[in-house]
């Protein structure tokens, strides 16, 4: 049971509807600026059918296609869903869809709370999400990653966000998508230092890169929104972290105020190039 990541590298972008119409002009007129690979949200597309499952076809057989989900809710108190599991499996194996993240995080108790909730940093949490995840990487049949998530009031705890992290990661036997931005934001609205977080990672661990921009709500409140460009200090952030765990395979996520496909495109440039920097170092 392992997650197969050898054929997806380079700079990705996440596939958003609103993208649709520009994207495919791009493959007539410039292919050679293309994502190396894209990633979808299954709860957005499982069971569509007509124009969005040809669209997703014609992306899936494409591009090297990952997967980001939104409501398995691995931390809540509700039972799983098994029947989601069950169709999650199916979508994935239909499009070639390389591997599955979720969030660290829950959004359901008794109903869905329309928010990706921070779990406490306490022993037993620990306990309770890995054997969630444990179960879902059982009935899948693959190894999941997780994301490390914003959050903004702090939960009661034991332990601090890497040590959680962390031990969820050796506890569940699972990946880790790790959200660069999510670890500036967090680590400017908690004052602890992002390079410290970054570096204390563990290497084997990670399957993958998020970059997104955000909001600066106030002098000490950043929230994390998907909606704008990604800011200088994230992409220092970036470079930080090839240069401590290699070059990953980083995803731009851009959710609203979706800006024209050259901006998006512009930006996974910035990505290829930091990764080059590396690269050519290395060598």
């Amino acid at each position: 049971m392992t997650i197969d990541t050898e054929k997806v590298t380079g700079a990705g972008l996440g596939l958003r509807r609103g993208l649709l119409e520009e994207w495919h002009e791009l493959e007539e007129k410039q292919p050679e600026l293309l994502p190396d690979f894209i990633e979808v949200t299954p709860d957005n597309w499982m069971g569509l059918g007509g124009r969005y499952a040809r669209e997703m076809r014609h992306f899936t057989d494409r591009y090297p296609t990952l997967s980001h989900g939104l409501s398995l809710s691995l931390g809540g108190p509700d039972p799983l869903d098994t029947k989601f599991i069950d169709r999650l499996g199916r979508f994935m194996d239909e499009y070639n869809i390389t591997s599955f993240s979720e969030h660290l995080s829950y959004c359901t108790d008794g109903g869905h709370l329309y928010d990706l909730l921070p779990l406490p940093f306490t022993g037993e949490a620990v306990e309770h999400v890995s054997s969630r995840i444990r179960a879902v990487q059982e009935q899948l049949g693959r190894r999941i990653a997780i994301e490390n998530v914003s959050f903004y009031a702090a939960p009661e705890g034991e332990m601090s966000e890497i040590d959680f992290l962390n031990a969820v990661l050796s506890e569940a036997d699972c990946d880790l998508l790790l959200d660069v931005n999510n670890v500036y934001v967090n680590s400017h609205n908690h004052a602890y230092d992002a390079h410290d977080f970054i570096s204390a990672v563990p290497t084997e661990r990670i399957s993958w890169l998020h970059m997104a921009g955000h909001l600066q709500e106030a002098p000490d409140l950043i929230i994390d929104t998907h909606g704008d460009s990604v800011v200088d200090p994230v992409w220092d952030l970036l470079q930080y972290t090839y240069s401590c765990h290699g070059v990953q395979p980083t995803l731009l996520e851009r959710d609203f105020n979706l800006p024209p496909m050259h901006e998006l495109i512009d930006e996974l440039a910035i990505i290829r190039q930091y990764q080059q920097g590396v690269s050519s170092d290395a060598a």
